[in-house]
């Protein structure tokens, strides 16, 4: 029996999770601009100490080892293939887009450490400085009213405290224009007229989704205002039987979060499994629920802040939840792989 051609666009938590476990189900072709896979959540940690960088960017090819993988963006989706930068036409049978967020990374692994001997959010970076290298002076500007705010105002009050007992400095309800602050003086004009001086600055905003090159495609007509994909409960793009997706790019209400991308990769890899059988197991394929506004951010080393549908818990207890190894090795056993890199 020929094989069903499964193609994945994008390679980070959603896509990675979904091209290691189907791998050995169908012919998958995983389609990603460059040639590793990244733990998000775990980058900050990366640039306070490079070595645990190591662990935390991955070769596609140590866990994806069986289908093709292509080192380039696609660019356009036909009924029946994938049309990529670098001029190849990929045929699918089923397709799967896990674009997620954009941002300008390098191609290769070894170009991505480099980069660490230099976070997802601006608190866990700041935390991790505070603890790390005390002695210095770390100050977070944030546009809105409060910390934190996809999440509930106490857990905000509980950081915004944890904070200020590590003396950063948090300067709220302001903005800074990158573009017109002075780095040769190491100067930085908030959008008060406050002056703040700096040795470096890091920029802990949101990521732009990646669906723009989408809005070219038959797919231009199921994204959302916010540009998210339009999905079905069993994450199918709506009207469509065999186009999925999964990740931050579609519209599911819930905190963007990676342990959800991985739930969206588990479904969908069991309800490609019923399609590729076949057999009217159709009527069997497993739908997805929103997941309630769980998060726990990382303070340190050792301390965080959860908040769970009725509690809001700073301390100790959401740190050794999260806060130690930043699930790292976790996401790596899932993988396939060591919880730990194997020095050579």
């Amino acid at each position: 029996m020929v094989e069903k051609k499964v193609v994945i666009v994008g390679g980070g938590v959603a896509g990675a999770v979904l091209a290691k476990t189907i791998q050995h189900q169908a012919n998958v072709t995983l389609i990603d601009p460059k040639e590793y896979f990244e733990i998000p959540w775990a980058s900050l940690r990366g640039l306070v100490e490079p070595p645990f960088a190591e662990r935390i960017v991955i070769n596609h090819r140590e866990y994806f080892k069986k289908g093709d993988l292509v080192v380039s963006s696609a660019v356009n989706i036909t009924e029946t293939e994938v049309l990529t930068a670098d001029g190849q036409q990929i045929a699918y049978d089923y397709l799967v887009i896990a674009t997620g967020h954009t941002e300008p990374i390098p191609k290769t692994r070894s170009e991505r450490l480099d980069q660490y001997k230099g976070g997802p959010t601006g608190v866990e970076l700041a935390a991790e400085i505070a603890v790390d290298f005390p002695a210095k002076k770390v100050t977070i500007v944030h546009k809105g009213t409060r910390l934190l705010e996809y999440i509930g105002p106490k857990a905000s009050r509980k950081t915004l405290k944890w904070l200020k007992s590590k003396k950063v400095d948090v300067k709220l309800e302001q903005s800074v224009e990158l573009s017109s602050s002075a780095e040769e003086s190491k100067t930085y004009q908030t959008s008060s007229g406050e002056t703040i001086k700096a040795d470096a600055h890091f920029l802990c905003i949101g990521k732009p989704l990646g669906s723009a090159w989408l809005r070219e495609t038959l797919l231009k007509d199921d994204l959302d205002a916010d540009g998210r994909i339009k999905v079905d409960e069993h994450l199918r793009v709506k009207g469509r039987s065999n186009i999925f997706a999964i990740g931050d790019i579609i519209d599911v209400k819930e905190i963007k979060q990676g342990v959800y991308a991985q739930g969206h990769a588990q479904l969908v890899a069991k309800n490609l499994k019923l399609l590729i059988e076949g057999g009217g197991k159709e009527r069997k394929l497993g739908t997805y629920k929103a997941q309630p506004p769980i998060s726990i951010v990382s303070l340190g080393r050792k301390h965080g802040v959860a908040q769970f549908p009725f509690m809001t818990v700073l301390g100790r207890f959401p740190g050794m939840i999260k806060s130690g190894d930043l699930f790292v090795g976790k996401t790596r056993k899932d993988l396939g792989l060591e919880a730990n890199v194997k020095k050579s």
